[in-house]
């Protein structure tokens, strides 16, 4: 199928990222949101990413004033009415999720494929409140966006063929490589690694070691770019915590349960690098974050 307009549901850090780089990849974009003020925040994010990835120039796609033309930022889902793809990027919380299909449900036209971009709910179970199970595939994208190349594209229990080939060419479209899974809760990705990262936060919680020496030993033992915990702070703290949760739910398993650290550090608001502080505090200069520096626990 011809791709023109993509929709992108949820204008988060995730959001912001696969809207810049799909309006980078000259397709039209809508981003929808429920709030202005989250809706001006992004569009600020995303002309600093521009700008930024400019001057370093191996990755900008495009002059910056052209890439903003070719988006759309709402908070009117009808504007969604005309796009062939939609990728969901919400909150990893089930019952947000269902209200937001049924409205995509509601607003798009029966051939637009639904795409969702989420860590731990599976694909299938999101496909079950359709009425286009064969349109719903998973494209997992990696934080930060325009810097990751692959994506993990989650085939449902439905999901044709022509579902996944469309995903392969958006990405493709996007720069971006893929690797094909089948569904289950996690996928490959965060079924592994929320495992490492609730296991550092144990390791911190206990005393085994300090939050800086655990990211330490993973970064010089086994080459890791970021530690577990570092990576956590990038991800979102409350991001991790409702992905391990979803994971516990789903498995019934006592290895996924969530560490006592983390939920504490969520409902304390240190989200990591998007409310400046996690594991570690970050200090902002326009808008970058610096060096990070250690929190206390």
């Amino acid at each position: 199928m011809a791709i023109t307009q993509v929709g992108v549901v949820g204008a988060g850090v995730i959001g912001i990222g696969v809207a810049q780089s799909l309006a980078e990849a000259h397709y039209e974009v809508v981003l929808v949101d429920v709030r202005d003020e989250i809706l001006s925040r992004a569009k600020d994010d995303i002309e600093r990413n521009l700008r930024f990835g400019a001057l370093l120039k191996s990755t900008a796609r495009g002059g910056t004033a052209a890439t903003m033309q070719r988006i759309t930022f709402t908070t009117d889902t009808c504007l969604l009415a005309g796009t062939d793809f939609v990728v969901e990027n919400t909150t990893e919380k089930w019952e947000v999720k269902r209200d937001v299909y049924a409205a995509l449900e509601c607003v798009c036209p029966p051939q637009t494929i639904f795409a969702a971009n989420t860590s731990t709910v599976p694909i299938t179970r999101i496909a079950s409140f359709t009425s286009r199970p064969d349109r719903i595939v998973g494209m997992h994208f990696m934080n930060p966006v325009p810097l990751k190349r692959m994506v993990e594209v989650v085939r449902g229990y439905h999901t044709s063929e022509k579902t996944i080939e469309a995903a392969r060419d958006l990405a493709a479209q996007m720069g971006k490589e893929v690797v094909v899974v089948n569904d289950s809760p996690g996928f490959v990705t965060n079924r592994v690694l929320m495992l490492m990262v609730n296991e550092a936060a144990f390791l911190v919680q206990e005393g085994v070691a300090r939050v800086e020496e655990v990211d330490l030993i993973f970064r010089e033992c086994f080459g890791h770019k970021m530690g577990p915990l570092e990576t956590a702070d990038l991800i979102g703290i409350d991001t991790i915590v409702l992905s391990v949760e979803g994971l516990y739910e789903s498995f019934s398993d006592s290895k996924y349960r969530p560490c006592p650290l983390l939920k504490r550090m969520a409902f304390a608001g240190l989200l990591g690098r998007k409310s400046g502080e996690g594991f570690y505090k970050y200090q902002s200069r326009a808008g970058e974050c610096t060096a990070p520096k250690v929190a206390s626990r």
